[in-house]
């Protein structure tokens, strides 16, 4: 009975037809993501490409460096130079506070509503920006927003004559902190689950103190995440315009507000040298991922 069944079984194998003779089948696997590489392909690898190439043509379409050079005008660089430090003081400022937070809800013995409260903020917040928090901003802390009034009624401090501005320097930072620091919170929150709780146990079996546990184990695991995500925040403010444009105008020459200025023609119209703007904007943030990722990668060793 059952060298008939295995018999049979043989012809059945034998009489099927081979695999390239069934015919042609659709990739219908790739559907689901075809979306994805259509919509990437149309709003950024495309319009990247354009710009680059723009970036090094004159306006009859010829090869020139011309674009590049203009670069180094002392209006553009002191705009790159503004941008930098920016996203650095947002960056720096928004990561430390971020991580604060972050080990509050995960390590500090919070309750669970709060943790996940803040997550679900901070979810909602880092993608706050433009005009909404340009006009919330100038609200609270304008001339005659209200913590700018309540400071000065109740406590006879006037914030604006002891220098501060909120279309200044500090005052665009302060507002970028507003979605950089849920931003953190965001990313880092999973890097510091990834800690080991057996780390801690076996360190305290060793006799070392909470704080050697946190200096020799915690800092060294979390480092790369920190640095990478700090990268990240400068990425995420080098190439904000809604928000600043927004809240400032251009009273504050940064980067993204003189590309907007130049290709829509406010000074002087030249496309062409707001392509090499673009460009020198692509470099830096490329660079910027490129950290990131590389900072992303040696954390996931420790957090496997």
């Amino acid at each position: 009975m059952t060298q008939a069944s295995l018999s049979t079984t043989a012809d059945v194998a034998r009489s099927a037809p081979p695999a390239a003779e069934r015919g042609f089948r659709l990739p219908t696997h790739w559907l689901g993501v075809a979306p994805f590489f259509i919509f990437a392909l149309m709003f950024l690898i495309l319009p990247t490409a354009y710009l680059v190439i723009g970036a090094f043509q004159n306006d009859q379409g010829q090869f020139t460096f011309e674009n590049i050079a203009q670069l180094t005008q002392p209006s553009i660089l002191s705009a790159y130079w503004i941008s930098i430090k920016i996203s650095l003081a947002s960056g720096i400022l928004g990561a430390l506070v971020g991580l604060a937070i972050a080990i509050a809800i995960v390590r500090g013995g919070l309750p669970n509503w709060v943790r996940s409260a803040t997550l679900t903020f901070s979810g909602v917040a880092s993608n706050f920006a433009g005009v909404p928090l340009a006009f919330a901003f100038l609200a609270t802390l304008g001339r005659l927003g209200l913590v700018t009034v309540m400071l000065n009624t109740w406590f006879g401090i006037n914030i604006y004559a002891l220098g501060f501005n909120i279309l200044s320097f500090w005052g665009l930072t302060l507002t970028y902190l507003f979605f950089q620091i849920p931003l953190m919170v965001v990313i880092i929150v999973p890097a510091i689950d990834g800690l080991k709780r057996e780390w801690g146990e076996a360190a305290a079996t060793l006799g070392a103190t909470q704080l050697q546990y946190w200096r020799m184990v915690v800092i060294p695991v979390l480092w790369p995440s920190f640095l990478g995500t700090v990268v990240l925040l400068f990425a995420n403010a080098f190439g904000a315009i809604a928000t600043a444009y927004a809240l400032t105008g251009s009273s504050l020459n940064i980067v993204p507000i003189l590309l907007y200025a130049q290709i829509r023609g406010d000074v002087l119209h030249n496309p062409h040298l707001g392509y090499a703007l673009a460009f020198g904007m692509i470099v830096v943030t490329g660079l910027a991922n490129i950290f990131y990722i590389w900072f992303r990668t040696r954390s996931e060793r420790w957090l496997k």
